[in-house]
């Protein structure tokens, strides 16, 4: 097994070890929306001013508006969501953080790179137990990345008083959220809870940059001061802009997305694979030739998500479109007609 991306993405990187492979690359590893927004692109001009004050206050009031929380103030807006978490052991005053998991890697990085106690549980009932001890953060990605578990918003809201009442809190991601139904920004203004949200993911633009912080306005404010002036580029607060307020596609998408997830599981098990997970963007495989699956979709031009600290593991997002689906039903037809010479030891 090759060297690994930390994320999916970086497909370049990972087909440098498949040089026979199939071309173009098509990259299925990081579960962003294969439907991009068509965003108008902004005048020149932005390029060449700071962005003003007013134009990210009208960013956060389009995202207050389309994640459903009463108040721009309650929103904070950064260069992707990922800059955010690297913020919350400067903002939140933990004693210690219970990660439920195995989940993206992102959150225990930036928790133990500041040196705060960190214990991984993977029942969901053990976050109440360790939420009773005060000064302790409780982090719950939702969906779950990668295994697409979905936990209750009212689960959610009554960890959510559970830390509350014992001066705890409850970081929720909901980086895959758009198109569930279990977001808890309803919540808010809650003293215990901070919800993260990706942009780029629901809208198929990453290289945006884009993401935001849901929480009390105090909270809020204190993320603001970290991030300081400017914590959106010119791009971001444009773009953001448009496809935050832009209803009507979202629900279209919406549609678009949850026909793919499906077609994407019944291509999936037509050959014989298992799939767990209820996130629409991507689905989890769980089968002990991961690793051989993973080297086959490669040599067929096809990158999608292994993990070297979850064996048996594969994530597998959406294709995108008719050639994308093509080459991955045909690999998948391929590796359903090799299975039996794999059990037997003939591997990639």
């Amino acid at each position: 097994m090759p060297d690994l991306p930390t994320h999916g993405g970086q497909v370049r990187a990972v087909m440098q070890h498949f040089p026979n492979a199939l071309a173009p690359y098509i990259d299925l590893s990081t579960g962003i929306s294969p439907f991009a927004y068509p965003f108008t692109v902004p005048e020149a001009d932005i390029f060449t001013r700071l962005p003003e004050r007013d134009e990210e206050w009208a960013l956060r009031q389009a995202a207050a508006q389309a994640y459903g929380v009463s108040s721009p103030d309650m929103v904070v807006s950064g260069a992707g969501s990922q800059s955010l978490i690297a913020l919350l052991p400067f903002i939140l005053p933990a004693q210690r953080v219970c990660l439920l998991g195995p989940t993206y890697s992102g959150h225990a990085q930036a928790w133990q790179g500041n040196n705060v106690p960190l214990t991984q549980v993977q029942n969901p009932d053990a976050l109440h137990a360790a939420a009773a001890h005060s000064g302790t953060v409780c982090v719950v990605c939702n969906p779950n990345n990668p295994d697409g578990r979905l936990l209750s918003a009212a689960w959610l809201a009554d960890l959510a008083d559970v830390c509350a009442s014992h001066g705890s809190y409850l970081v929720v991601d909901e980086a895959f959220a758009d198109f569930c139904e279990d977001s808890v920004a309803y919540l808010l203004p809650h003293p215990a809870l901070i919800i993260l949200r990706s942009f780029g993911k629901t809208y198929g633009l990453p290289g945006v940059r884009l993401g935001f912080v849901l929480a009390d306005g105090d909270f809020a404010a204190r993320f603001r001061a970290a991030l300081g002036s400017w914590p959106v580029g010119s791009i971001g607060l444009a773009v953001g802009q448009q496809a935050l307020q832009d209803t009507v596609w979202c629900q279209q998408v919406r549609q678009q997305v949850f026909h793919a997830h499906t077609r994407l599981l019944r291509v999936l098990d037509a050959a014989g694979l298992s799939c767990v997970g209820q996130a629409p963007l991507f689905t989890l495989v769980n089968t002990v030739y991961a690793a051989d699956l993973w080297r086959h979709l490669c040599q067929h031009g096809i990158v999608t998500r292994i993990f070297s600290d979850q064996p048996g593991r594969l994530r597998i997002g959406l294709p995108g479109n008719d050639v994308a689906w093509a080459r991955l039903e045909n690999a998948l037809a391929h590796w359903q007609s090799r299975t039996p010479d794999i059990e037997s030891g003939d591997r990639d």
